[in-house]
């Protein structure tokens, strides 16, 4: 099946939200009710699964890969798991939290990000020892990046991204969102994913204002950003991989994935996107160099792949389950 390509040029005045007004418009919304889309229910797994399942019977919520140390982490219930990649028989290291965290940042060499939406929290992780530092945030976290020496921080309740500079937030910037899921960095400046609004927004952060937004498919969960500077969009609901570049935002591909896509991890040595299909319990590493994305691999998966990662040192791909079915490792 060939891709839907779109390049978007004048219809962006149709679409695009100047969102800089206290209450957001509709012009986004599909449906009557702005609700962030969820994961598909995976059915049991029968298939053969390829590679190395390491046991877990709690439920995984994210993971990341710190390339610098050889750690594998994996968010489950109340706690993060830093495994050893070059020794995966090696018992983990378990860092309790006093919430369940959704989302792994990998912010730089060696520091990890857990953040816990509820109490909010930023448990800053060094690597591979795994020694925490907590700091308290207030509208409930959802994801972090670094940029110009700060951490930005996604707040969902507040509907704004915070700049935490000195373990405080010393500005926030809102305007128009319904919820700040997924804050962003690329080379042509920061985006921000609304996944109840399921669109996709820049942010003047010199300007301290949420800039033009635009839809991302019909109900979008997670998002990376490429070494070309693009962000990609699992569009769950919609069955899709979308391609936008931002500042301003515009969409440049629209790629059909069915099987409610969800997590996704991005591979910046193989240029390979890594997709979890959760009404399907598989995982489709698409080729993203070229004009499409191209599909290269496909594998049957721990039922309920709810997140993945990638190591870069080698391509190996972790799916982790949702449902405490244990965390998958692949080897290319």
């Amino acid at each position: 099946m060939r891709a839907r390509v779109l390049v978007v040029l004048g219809v962006v005045c149709a679409l695009a939200l100047t969102a800089c007004g206290s209450q957001p418009s509709d012009d986004m919304q599909i449906g009557t009710a702005a609700v962030a889309a969820t994961p598909a229910v995976a059915p049991a797994q029968t298939a053969k699964l390829k590679g190395t399942v390491l046991p877990l019977t709690e439920h995984a919520t994210a993971a990341a890969v710190d390339q610098s140390t050889g750690t594998l982490a994996v968010a489950a219930d109340k706690a993060v798991l830093l495994y050893s990649l070059r020794d995966l028989t090696a018992k983990p290291t378990k860092i309790a939290l006093d919430g369940s965290a959704v989302e792994l940042d990998s912010v730089s060499p060696g520091v990890l990000h857990a953040v816990v939406g509820d109490p909010g929290r930023l448990v800053t992780i060094q690597l591979p020892k795994g020694t925490a530092q907590v700091t308290d945030v207030k509208g409930a976290p959802a994801s972090t990046a670094e940029y110009r020496g700060a951490t930005l921080v996604a707040l969902r309740d507040r509907q704004g991204v915070g700049v935490i500079r000195g373990g405080q937030i010393q500005q926030l910037v809102v305007g128009g969102l319904y919820s700040a899921d997924q804050v962003l960095v690329t080379p042509n400046g920061v985006a921000l994913l609304d996944r109840r609004r399921t669109a996709i927004f820049d942010v003047d952060l010199d300007k301290g204002m949420i800039g033009a937004g635009l839809r991302a498919g019909l109900g979008s969960s997670h998002a990376v950003v490429d070494r070309y500077g693009r962000v990609l969009v699992t569009d769950t609901r919609g069955g899709a991989l979308l391609a936008f570049t931002v500042n301003p935002v515009l969409l440049r591909q629209n790629y059909p994935v069915p099987g409610a896509p969800y997590a996704i991890a991005y591979d910046p040595e193989r240029d390979l996107a890594w997709v979890t299909l959760t009404s399907k319990n598989e995982v489709v590493g698409y080729d993203v160099a070229g004009g499409e994305p191209t599909e290269k691999y496909r594998f049957a998966t721990v039922r309920q792949p709810n997140a993945v990662a990638v190591d870069p040192a080698d391509g190996r791909v972790i799916v982790a389950s949702g449902v405490g079915a244990g965390v998958q490792v692949v080897e290319l």
